[in-house]
């Protein structure tokens, strides 16, 4: 669900720590599957953790037929018939992270995001003592955009994280049910979240399609995808997000599966010239 060396969230090849904060408090549960799905819960929200675990491993995903269009698309799913579509159900825990993703590489977000939890996250609860919670509101608001600048999150990021944190309640109270999400639920999170100050349309794509498993929500403004999703259905090494919704506008309502499909079987964009070096704030 989250990037690699995520404090709050582990997945392996045979189960998912995930540690959380809900409406009934922090919480952590741990899922393992096999033969059949078994989970655990520690804490006051564990309860609530457990009602999501079916959607956490896909299973309130319905997923829908996206062949005869693209013999790419064809393939993939053919490839991947079981891939399935999960969602955290913690919008406010993913849009603190996504967050940290604006206008930087992915990994420098993903440091960022172990920084602050380490910081200002609690341990979690349960026996996995390797696992912290996502900062509360609190810890964020109790301190002021430029007390970030050490972990290289400049005020504009620091801001979102403050309004995030401001609205907390009703972004905790946005994870839905355990049943499937659909097309209309998805787009009223994605509005709702675009109307805070610094979240815009890819901060809101990506947090939606984590959080609640939206089946059509694409990151519109994201520096690779629609390089990979035009060069893996036409062939070119490069594309606009303009190219990428008018080649995806036969999946409306599943678009995100076919980017799910397409980046499962392995799909890329070539790479031209050296990476650019991004040296971090805290290094001005």
């Amino acid at each position: 669900m989250r990037v690699p060396g995520d404090p709050t969230t582990v997945v392996t090849a045979g189960d998912l720590w995930r540690a959380s904060l809900t409406p009934d408090g922090p919480g952590t549960v741990h899922v393992r599957w096999g033969a059949d799905i078994v989970a655990d819960a520690w804490g006051p929200g564990g309860a609530w953790l457990l009602e999501r675990v079916p959607g956490m491993v896909g299973l309130t995903d319905v997923p829908a037929p996206v062949t005869g269009v693209y013999a790419r698309v064809d393939r993939a799913e053919h490839d991947h018939p079981f891939l399935r579509i999960g969602r955290s159900g913690s919008v406010y825990h993913d849009l603190l992270a996504t967050i940290l993703g604006q206008r930087i590489t992915g990994r420098d977000a993903a440091m960022q995001w172990r920084r602050l939890c380490w910081t200002l996250g609690e341990p979690a609860p349960g026996p996995n003592h390797r696992l912290r919670l996502p900062p509360e509101p609190s810890a964020i608001l109790g301190r002021p955009s430029w007390w970030y600048h050490r972990f290289g999150i400049e005020g504009r990021r620091a801001d979102a994280l403050r309004t995030a944190a401001r609205h907390a309640g009703r972004l905790l109270a946005e994870g839905g049910a355990e049943s499937a999400v659909g097309v209309t639920d998805g787009a009223r999170v994605h509005d709702l979240l675009q109307l805070l100050p610094g979240i815009g349309r890819w901060t809101a794509g990506v947090t939606v399609g984590i959080a609640l498993g939206h089946p059509d929500e694409i990151p519109v403004g994201d520096f690779h995808l629609k390089n990979v999703v035009v060069h893996a259905l036409t062939g070119r090494p490069r594309g606009s997000d303009d190219e990428m919704l008018e080649l995806l506008a036969p999946f409306s309502g599943q678009r995100n599966r076919v980017v799910h499909l397409l980046l499962a079987s392995g799909a890329s964009a070539p790479s031209f010239g050296p990476r650019q070096r991004v040296l971090p704030m805290h290094r001005w």
